[in-house]
């Protein structure tokens, strides 16, 4: 972490939390050496301490996934951080008496004894918080999308690697049952070579309250929520939530749920090293509004060796409805064990093959393949592959035996960076040249400056 006089290093940066930052529970704890976190991989039994960095309705949402694993005694909750005492009263509620509660993730980052954190903040925080907990040898797991520019993927990437910590990445579509049947039926060259997928949802909303900026409220440390983006008046239409519709601290659409989508079409094709050569964007932007992000949305990948094209297309709800029903599924298969109703999610990917097509709906806490996939019988000699045991599990294991996780960080960051440079060719109103190698944009000055950008002191990688 560089200022315009000099390095500040982690240490100091990290103890400004002791001076500055607003403490709401109690302080840094002094702890038993009994508890500490022993150096390098947990053992299979060992308990893992967790600490959890931001606790609104995700947040809270991430401390139940974590439940299984509670009840089995394999880890314990013993922090909670949020910038709003609202949301910090209810989960310091949810989460009882032993747990200590803070405004300012440092101070979770200072604790020896916590082993892993769950980071569950706006967008805008991920890639700060990431490399700083990294920093800090704490092992993580992230909510997508990992980050908000080129420069934040490379920093997440590096830091982990350095730190060697095991690293998980929000996109948990990749982990759900019916994950594994498609995944299996692509592998196995069921519709044959798949030549396109094709990702559809419905629109980014649009701000039409025109609600005027206010002081922010009481329980809210308002400059503490912007962290590395630029101050700015206070104004109820950029949280709580709704900052995934902002281009500066969310992204639309594309980011929020096709950091989901195009997650499992880049796992389930075994393309998590490969990039696309070229992207192209155009979309239809808000008529008013505080909100920034494409409406309606039209995006193509074009990945070479091997040569397929992924589309991401935003269009109207009734015509996502017209196009891609949902299946309705029997009572019968409502009664086998694991079969999940369709709720008409509104968004999913249909893959092109040679032979034929498959189809998912949703791609995140519910993935839902349509019947053939699930009805399809290996036969003998069909390739298998990797079910993952739940994305909370997935990480436990990375923790435990240094596997690399369903969603490690390298691929979540790759899958983010097609949603920035969705964004970017919007933006610009051009295609742009990929060099996945590099992870940079090449042959276009303007557009590799926007690949990153200024963060706010002392908020920044």
């Amino acid at each position: 972490m560089r200022t315009s006089t000099g390095a500040v290093s982690r240490r100091q940066f990290l103890n400004r939390s002791i001076q500055t930052a607003g403490l709401v529970g109690v302080a840094p704890q002094f702890v038993p050496a009994t508890v500490l976190a022993s150096s390098g991989r947990k053992g299979a039994n060992e308990r893992i301490y967790i600490g959890h960095i931001g606790v609104g309705g995700r947040g809270l949402s991430l401390y139940d996934e974590l439940g299984a694993l509670r009840q089995a005694g394999e880890c314990e909750s013993v922090a909670v951080c949020d910038v709003d005492e609202k949301r910090l009263e209810r989960a310091a509620k949810r989460l009882g008496p032993k747990v200590a509660v803070y405004r300012d993730y440092r101070y979770v980052l200072l604790r020896k004894d916590i082993d892993a954190v769950v980071i569950g903040t706006p967008d805008h925080w991920h890639a700060v918080q990431f490399v700083h907990a990294a920093e800090c040898s704490k092992h993580i797991y992230c909510e997508k999308p990992a980050c908000c520019t080129i420069e934040e993927s490379k920093a997440m990437v590096a830091a982990a690697k350095k730190a060697k910590i095991a690293s998980q990445i929000g996109s948990q579509g990749r982990s759900q049952p019916e994950a594994y049947l498609m995944h299996r039926y692509l592998a196995n060259g069921v519709i044959g070579k798949v030549h396109r997928v094709e990702c559809f949802h419905y629109p980014s909303p649009e701000d039409h309250s025109r609600t005027p900026d206010s002081d922010p409220p009481p329980e809210l440390d308002w400059d503490l929520w912007l962290g590395p983006l630029p101050w700015r008046p206070y104004n109820a239409r950029y949280l709580h939530g709704v900052f995934r519709w902002l281009l500066e601290s969310g992204g639309g659409q594309i980011r929020d749920r096709g950091a989901h989508v195009m997650s499992c079409a880049k796992y389930w094709l075994d393309a998590d090293h490969q990039g696309p050569v070229w992207v192209e964007a155009t979309g239809t932007p808000p008529s008013e509004g505080l909100w920034d992000s494409a409406v309606l949305m039209n995006v193509t990948y074009k990945f070479e060796n091997p040569d397929w094209i992924m589309t991401w297309t935003q269009m109207p709800m009734e015509e996502v409805t017209r196009r891609y029903p949902a299946e309705e599924r029997t009572a019968e298969e409502l009664a086998q064990p694991g079969i999940t109703k369709i709720i008409r999610p509104g968004y999913g990917a249909v893959y092109h093959g040679e032979h034929g097509t498959c189809m998912h709906w949703g791609g995140d806490g519910g993935t839902w393949a349509e019947r053939k996939v699930r009805q399809w019988q290996p036969p003998p000699g069909a390739k298998d592959v990797y079910k993952s045991p739940g994305h909370m599990e997935d990480w436990f294991l990375g923790i435990r035996t240094g596997k690399k996780c369903i969603m490690d960080i390298e691929y979540g960051a790759g899958v983010a960076n097609l949603c920035i440079l969705g964004n970017l060719s919007y933006i610009l109103g051009r295609r742009l040249h990929w060099d996945e190698s590099k992870w940079e944009i090449v042959g276009d000055e303007q557009a590799q400056r926007l690949a990153s950008r200024p963060q706010r002191f002392p908020y920044t990688l």
